[in-house]
């Protein structure tokens, strides 16, 4: 019996991650939580060259948002930066080259940018799906490093300087969030899924779930729309910091009977021992 609601419960889920899951949704969504102007406040988004950071991106330029656009690849980042100008207008867009896999480099460039900038909304999506055993010239796991341990740092990092601004947000992994809300109560974490979307990543890294499923896949803008939401609308902020989103509505973060719920001591574990890697890359990083 469990198996059959596990398998019951894994085709409802992918249904609802599909591109009828999105349209379905949306007819319940209210137009005028994102119809908002976001001049004169300040948006980061990470991985933001290509897929959902970039549909992110350009949504919050369209609203006037001044858009720091965090990639690693310097050519692809200047093709994307010059796109999201000449199609919505918005001039303040501006690009930092960072590969959120290497953490001496993540922590160079957030004291950098903590010293030089304002910050309203960072948006964590970076990421990668690696699926053989790839190290890091640091010896680090690179999913690991790009997913978990970048993230870490470029937050950890980044959250005096989103202190000093009204209305801060961030969103990211589901224990870091959770963890992250109930530590700074005066910034509102998010964590959400995109659904399943047509990006480079899911061509690149699930080629045979892409072949059997790119007919139902979401768009770009579909898969960013949950995140644009998260920045910038009024109602994200009136529900509890630290919630799991999917398409505008708070879920579970877990499914039923799956048995994927972390106890709270390895959940500590992990922080401290992301917060030890964190600080010896931050010291040996150079000019700290």
């Amino acid at each position: 019996m469990s198996w059959y609601r596990n398998t019951v419960w894994f085709v409802k889920g992918l249904r609802e991650y599909t591109r009828g899951g999105y349209e379905s949704a949306s007819k319940h969504f209210n137009p005028a939580d994102v119809e908002v102007d976001v001049s004169g406040r300040s948006f980061l988004v990470t991985g933001a060259n290509s897929g959902i950071g970039k549909a992110t991106a350009k949504e919050i330029a369209r609203r006037g948002g001044m858009v720091h656009l965090v990639c690693r690849n310097k050519e692809r980042a200047e093709v994307a930066q010059e796109e999201i100008v000449t199609e919505t207008g918005n001039p303040n867009i501006f690009l930092h080259i960072v590969d959120i896999s290497n953490p001496k480099e993540v922590w160079k460039f957030a004291e950098k940018f903590r010293n030089e900038h304002k910050l309203n909304v960072l948006i964590n999506n970076a990421g990668c799906m690696v699926n053989n055993r790839e190290l890091t010239e640091d010896g680090l796991e690179k999913n690991f490093a790009t997913n978990t341990l970048g993230t870490y740092i470029l937050t950890t990092a980044l959250l005096p300087l989103l202190g000093k601004e009204a209305d801060a947000r961030v969103r990211q992994q589901v224990v870091l969030t959770e963890r992250w809300a109930k530590a700074h109560r005066n910034i509102h974490f998010s964590v959400m899924h995109p659904g399943w979307a047509d990006t480079p990543a899911v061509r690149s890294s699930m080629p045979d779930f892409y072949e059997k499923m790119k007919n139902s896949l979401r768009t770009e803008a579909q898969g960013a729309d949950t995140v644009v939401w998260l920045a910038v609308s009024a109602e994200a902020t009136k529900l509890p910091s630290g919630l799991f989103f999917q398409d505008r509505q708070p879920v579970a973060t877990h499914l039923p009977l799956a048995s994927t719920h972390s106890p709270l001591e390895d959940e500590e574990k992990l922080m401290a021992v992301l917060e030890e890697f964190s600080q010896n890359f931050r010291s040996s990083s150079p000019g700290t």
